[in-house]
């Protein structure tokens, strides 16, 4: 389905040629004068020199050509040679209605999907979530949902970070509290238990201690390296022990995960491509892509047209052990490999913009991608406390992502039970959860990902201004009075739009017909916040014209069903996107 500023604009563009002048200066835009008329054309401005007229002649010439026009009305030519206009009623009404029975109200599907991964979450394994892993998830699950709606084939993966030193440290200080364990048993040849020698709580607290003491004591370091290549070079006890520490992690990151409706379809880690590492590395030399600088394995990757510097990207240290360069590239052939993917998303703190440049260079140098892929980073800002510096406890501490989300599903729970005297404990806390969950993620995602931002828990949690919570008010008022009509014998199938009665009726439509456009734009320029700003636009469009109209006590039955039928229509656009953000709403608050 064609936007609807495109159409406009082949109207302007048929007037403009009607009169002789070149189409392309029919180009229209939304008015900056909202006052004095809908949209403009200042094509005739443009025009003034190639046809050496003055611009208000060249506009009058147009505005003559539009006085029948059924898309546009009051098309005025005003001084020094604007046209100014508005949409026809008319128009707008049908427009809108072949949106509301369009699939995905209008949005054009591509002609060839692309096959997409999004690389976002990179948890460590055995260290809980904090604040700190809340923008990745919260935008990259936002933005897998949003190419998927647009049609593309997306898989999500979280890649983790499960292979690496801290491994190591977690063996070696488990042998130290427990050192009968059979899995350091040489001699060993049974089955490993099938429960793990520890609980969730006990691996947090065993690797910052572990962590701890490696910095402090360099035999203590000198151990956890040997423990992780030894699980590096398949030692049998320590890949038991590493499965263990992979599945209650894994579990509890699943469950924190899923308290931010946050999914992966893999659950991929360092690991998983350990074993392609030799034969890329081997790969790299034979091409002629890489040499020893230092020791050290590198491709170059600066270019002629640099004016900073950027370094090269190392592929092996001196010792010979990898690094997560090693890991992203063998992760990059892999997914080639396996997957031939379109494009590749990252989805990671902005600070390490430097890191992936060099990647995504490498990668291209060494042709491990071919030259039509597309990589993407995605960088965001850091979520700052009130006070401006990076979110931390009342104490002082990082805090874990799991009290957060704790923390603000009580403060909502507090003004759902202070508003709601009928309500049940428990949909008081189903309700709650989601209030806060919205509150989270449109806090996070209303922002420009790269910008920093304070994550202020009472602005967020508020019910007006621009927050989740104001969002879901609103589609729950319009559940409201859907509910409402149908109990006064009303049905919801087949209602008819009319043409608008009232302007704020005819800025509510007008909103609603910018979604396809809005969502496409959003979706090319990998931007949630683009969709928030839809939303509170039309949530604000939609609250101005519930305020300003009679809608349940309308006497006039087809009047009364073409209102219903647009609350309709706005409340299932708002779920819609919503639903793109991640999050959904209750049905009462």
């Amino acid at each position: 389905m064609k936007k609807l500023l495109d159409l406009i604009s082949e109207e302007m563009m048929q007037a403009f040629e009607a009169a002789g002048f070149d189409a392309e200066l029919g180009k229209v835009s939304v008015s900056n004068r909202p006052d004095l008329c809908e949209y403009q054309c200042n094509g005739a401005m443009a025009g003034a020199k190639k046809y050496h007229k003055a611009p208000i002649m060249i506009a009058n010439a147009v505005a003559e050509q539009l006085q029948d026009s059924k898309v546009l009305e009051g098309v005025t030519a005003v001084n020094p040679g604007f046209l100014n206009f508005n949409l026809s009623d008319s128009f707008l009404k049908e427009y809108v209605k072949e949106l509301s029975e369009s699939d995905k109200f209008g949005l054009e599907m591509p002609a060839q999907p692309k096959k997409i991964i999004i690389d976002y979450g990179g948890p460590n394994v055995a260290k809980p979530l904090h604040v700190g892993h809340l923008r990745s998830a919260v935008i990259g699950e936002s933005i897998k949902r949003m190419q998927r709606f647009c049609g593309n084939d997306v898989t999500g993966d979280i890649h983790l970070g499960d292979w690496g030193l801290q491994m190591g440290l977690i063996i070696t200080e488990l042998q130290k509290r427990k050192p009968e364990l059979c899995y350091f048993d040489d001699s060993f040849t049974g089955e490993y238990p099938a429960e793990a020698p520890f609980t969730i709580s006990e691996l947090e607290e065993i690797y910052p201690t572990a962590s701890g003491k490696s910095k402090e004591d360099p035999a203590y370091k000198a151990e956890a390296m040997e423990a992780t290549k030894k699980l590096q070079q398949g030692v049998r006890g320590y890949r038991a022990l590493w499965d263990h520490i992979i599945k209650v992690s894994v579990t509890d990151l699943k469950q924190n995960y899923e308290k931010l409706n946050v999914e992966f379809d893999l659950w991929n880690g360092e690991s998983s491509v350990h074993d392609a590492i030799p034969a890329m590395v081997t790969y790299m030399k034979e091409g002629g892509y890489a040499h020893i600088s230092d020791g050290a394995l590198v491709v170059d990757v600066k270019e002629e047209t640099d004016t900073r510097e950027i370094p090269p990207c190392m592929i092996l240290k001196s010792d010979g052990a990898s690094l997560y360069n090693t890991t992203d590239l063998a992760t990059i052939t892999v997914r080639m490999r396996d997957m031939k993917p379109d494009s590749i998303i990252y989805v990671v703190d902005k600070r390490q913009e430097l890191y992936f440049e060099q990647v995504f260079r490498c990668a291209r140098k060494t042709k491990l991608v071919k030259p039509e892929t597309e990589l993407h980073f995605v960088g965001f800002g850091t979520m700052n406390g009130s006070d401006g510096k990076p979110f931390k406890t009342r104490q002082g501490g990082v805090m874990r992502l799991e009290n957060l989300i704790k923390e603000i599903n009580e403060e909502m729970y507090g003004k759902i039970t202070e508003n709601q005297k009928d309500i049940s404990d428990e949909e008081a806390k189903q309700i709650s959860q989601m209030i806060a969950l919205s509150a989270i993620k449109y806090g996070d995602l209303s922002n420009q990902a790269s910008k920093d931002y304070c994550f202020d828990i009472d602005r967020f949690t508020s019910f007006e201004g621009d927050t989740g919570p104001y969002i879901l008010y609103t589609i729950v008022r319009m559940k409201s009075i859907l509910n409402k009509y149908k109990e006064q014998g009303g049905s919801l199938e087949g209602l008819q739009l009319q043409n608008p009665g009232s302007a704020a009726e005819k800025e509510l439509m007008r909103t609603i017909a910018k979604f396809n456009a809005m969502m496409e734009n959003a979706n090319a320029e990998l931007a949630p916040h683009k969709v928030c700003a839809f939303i509170y636009e039309l949530s604000n469009a939609f609250n101005s014209f519930y305020h300003g109209t009679k809608i349940l006590a309308e006497e006039n039955a087809e009047r009364k069903a073409g209102l219903v039928a647009l609350l309709l229509l706005c409340k299932n656009m708002l779920e819609t996107c919503i639903d793109v953000l991640g999050f959904a709403a209750p049905e009462r608050m």
